[in-house]
């Protein structure tokens, strides 16, 4: 087993053209995940689903039907790139099931913790898992006997589960959406034009079939979507936990025009980009980024320092996130198809180069070579975070820490590493002073290694033989 899913969830209640408009939603969640893809729906009584490896429009592909055969007032979707589970059609999703309740169908972003001791436990006792994804688990706790019969079956289900997660469960008369006790992961809900319920990773999915955003899912809180409308539950106290947002949410994943933990993605990574720019000045001609995370930062490194903005790297959309790639060899392949300097915008200058962040750092080092080969006269490397220092358990697809270019190397070390002139990252105090929220609500686990949920030794052995079984995904 492995460790990945930094996925996007989409869901919409009491729509004609649920399953078209899922259909968009996730088509604008695929910076999300692009391994598999998914729709499930339900005319009331009965829910179908359908699933396929690839981006969204290669597994609904234009007059296949597949949509149409979909066609209900209520759909689920989900974008998948693998954090707990192989790459493999086995483990896409939504996960449709049947339980002595009925049909349900899951769609899950994040990463749960205690994932192998639940399957194992399950295992003991001859439950037959036909996935390896930790999203599996969460319908055998469902399904057990002693959790369906409970007044709140979901709400006593989500307390056994430690780590991160959003949740959408399609029941055949409702969408349930739920968020762990920490927020570790963005979740949203909207309201289309017609009247409908939306429930979306990001909200620039809500503005892909021009909804109106509501609100955030609360930490804790379970919405339930009907046809009596909107209703909410905590299946925790609310306050009793502090906030664990996942910052990186802001420094890398979600896209520019999405607004998560009560602020826009856009501006935050613009007040990153000047602030690094006060912390780490550099003498240089131009301003580049590495696209396309790092040119909101980079539009605001160049209007803190005054210095002139320019794309240095063109950027193939057909290609699709290379921290997301099954693979180093498609990585590497992926990188070069990519990202394309160009010569006229960097030939005989000095550069400065801001990107979001840097994992193992073999990728950005080829980049700065292009840079070069191109005749960049110096290259000076910003980046928007601190140096990522250990392993991430929350469902962002990090190696582990002896692959983390930053572990064992001073930043003289980093620079020389990676052939530039001087790097700077932004530290981690002027990093959380950009976010309209208090510090302390945002998990820093990958920079400081506090880790908010506590990662005991069993877990953590768990965890980290998960992790060593699957492949490693870079940044970059």
């Amino acid at each position: 087993m492995s460790k990945k899913e930094e996925c996007g969830l989409f869901g919409i209640y009491g729509d004609r053209q649920a399953a078209q408009k899922t259909y968009y939603g996730l088509f604008s969640l695929q910076h999300r995940g692009q391994e598999s893809a998914g729709i499930a729906s339900s005319n009331g009584d009965f829910i179908q689903c359908h699933t396929g490896m690839g981006q969204v429009n290669r597994v609904f592909r234009a007059g296949d039907g597949k949509l149409e055969r979909l066609k209900n007032p209520v759909a689920i979707g989900h974008v998948r790139y693998s954090t707990t589970g192989s790459s493999n059609i086995i483990n896409s999703q939504p996960f449709l099931a049947e339980y002595s309740r009925g049909q349900v169908a899951i769609a899950h972003n994040g990463n749960l913790i205690n994932a192998s001791l639940l399957r194992d436990e399950y295992e003991a006792y001859g439950s037959i898992f036909k996935s390896t994804s930790d999203t599996e688990i969460i319908a055998h706790l469902l399904a057990k006997p002693s959790h369906a019969s409970k007044a709140d079956p979901i709400g006593h289900v989500l307390n056994h589960l430690q780590g991160a997660y959003s949740l959408l469960f399609l029941f055949p008369d409702r969408i349930e959406a739920a968020r762990d006790p920490y927020g570790i992961r963005p979740l949203c809900i909207g309201r289309t034009k017609e009247g409908g319920w939306v429930a979306a990773s990001e909200s620039c999915a809500l503005d892909a079939i021009d909804s109106e955003f509501i609100r955030e899912v609360e930490p804790g809180e379970i919405v339930t979507f009907d046809k009596s409308g909107m209703s909410s539950r905590f299946f925790v106290t609310p306050g009793q936990v502090k906030p664990a947002h996942c910052i990186f949410e802001h420094v890398y994943f979600s896209k520019q025009n999405s607004r998560i933990f009560g602020e826009n993605v856009h501006e935050f990574r613009k007040r990153t980009g000047m602030q690094l720019a006060m912390e780490h000045p550099a003498d240089a001609d131009v301003v580049i980024p590495v696209p396309d995370s790092g040119t909101s930062a980079a539009v605001g490194f160049a209007a803190q320092s005054g210095i002139a903005f320019d794309m240095g790297f063109v950027r193939s959309h057909y290609v699709g996130r290379t921290f997301i790639a099954p693979s180093q060899d498609m990585r590497e392949l992926s990188v070069r198809l990519k990202l394309a300097v160009i010569e006229e915008a960097v030939n005989g200058k000095r550069i400065v180069v801001v990107d979001d962040s840097i994992v193992r750092g073999t990728t950005t080092r080829g980049k700065i070579r292009a840079l070069r080969k191109a005749g960049a006269k110096e290259i000076h490397m910003r980046v928007c975070c601190p140096p990522i220092r250990f392993p991430c358990f929350y469902g962002v697809d990090f190696p582990t820490k002896e692959e983390l270019l930053a572990n064992g190397r001073n930043i003289e070390q980093i620079g020389d590493f990676l052939e530039v002139d001087s790097v700077g990252y932004l530290s981690l105090a002027e990093l959380l002073s950009c976010a309209s929220l208090p510090a302390d609500h945002f998990c820093t686990a990958c920079w400081s290694g506090k880790y908010r949920i506590a990662i005991d030794s069993i877990v953590n052995k768990f965890a980290l033989e998960r992790y060593q079984m699957n492949f490693f995904d870079d940044l970059e």
